[in-house]
């Protein structure tokens, strides 16, 4: 394992607001791997500013980001797409202030993905979990495309015990969440969920998997409007062996 390592915790809006237990099993596994863990004061990465054309808020929003997260050896999130957007947009968004660039890329320099950090950065290759369940994965756009989450997350899951991964057609097809595609444009979202639940379905696993609360909230809401007894859950809480403590995604709270 590396040298100990200062590491702020993006938290993420859909964590915070939706699933706190994926943080929780973030700052466990991060602790695992030899970190000390801070939560800095934060708001929102600025990415539906960003994505819906609003520069001038994203920039804003941006900035506090960049003073927030200051001096910390690393800055990971449980989430490709906010990952993405401090590593791949703040530099993109102030290419026209070089002073602030500057910032921006030298933060963008220290920002990972979380199960991307554990197993590159780290040297993570196991965990000691238990999870008897037959699951897929689903690749999050902004993980796979902009960070290159691929091989990361299934390498840490085959150390899961009990866990029987099996790829899913398409696992890298968007699920229509997109941020404020599904907004935009809720017609088409709604049957690219549908392909990707019928997609999960037809796989018979148990569970599906994936590294961005985005698309699990999205294909939860698909899965349980058809009926599906699908298990839906972000990765860090498989492979933090926190699958007993939290109901999941979707289902009524214990």
């Amino acid at each position: 394992m590396s040298e100990p390592a200062r590491v702020a915790l993006l938290v993420t809006c859909l964590v915070d607001l939706f699933r706190p237990s994926v943080g929780f099993a973030a700052v466990k596994l991060l602790e695992q791997a030899g970190c000390t863990v801070e939560v800095p004061a934060q708001t929102c990465c600025g990415q539906p500013a960003y994505n819906s054309g609003d520069k001038a808020d994203a920039k804003a929003i941006a900035r506090q980001v960049i003073a927030a997260f200051a001096g910390y050896d690393y800055v990971v999130a449980p989430s490709g797409s906010c990952a993405g957007m401090v590593k791949v947009h703040y530099p993109e968004m102030f290419a026209d202030e070089p002073a602030t660039l500057a910032q921006a890329q030298e933060l963008a320099s220290r920002t990972y993905e979380l199960v991307a950090f554990l197993v590159d950065v780290r040297g993570m290759d196991q965990v000691t979990a238990r999870w008897p369940r037959r699951a897929i994965y689903h690749d999050a756009c902004s993980g796979l495309r902009e960070l290159g989450v691929k091989q990361q997350p299934r390498a840490l899951l085959a150390s899961v015990d009990g866990l029987q991964l099996t790829e899913l057609p398409g696992a890298e097809v968007c699920c229509g969440f997109g941020g404020t595609f599904c907004i935009k444009y809720p017609e088409i979202s709604d049957k690219m969920v549908t392909d990707k639940a019928a997609d999960i379905a037809a796989t018979g696993a148990d569970a599906v998997l994936a590294g961005d609360l985005g698309c699990l909230l999205n294909i939860a809401g698909k899965l349980s409007r058809r009926g599906s007894n699908v298990e839906v859950r972000h990765v860090a809480e498989v492979l933090a062996d926190m699958t007993a403590d939290v109901p999941p995604i979707g289902a009524p709270a214990r």
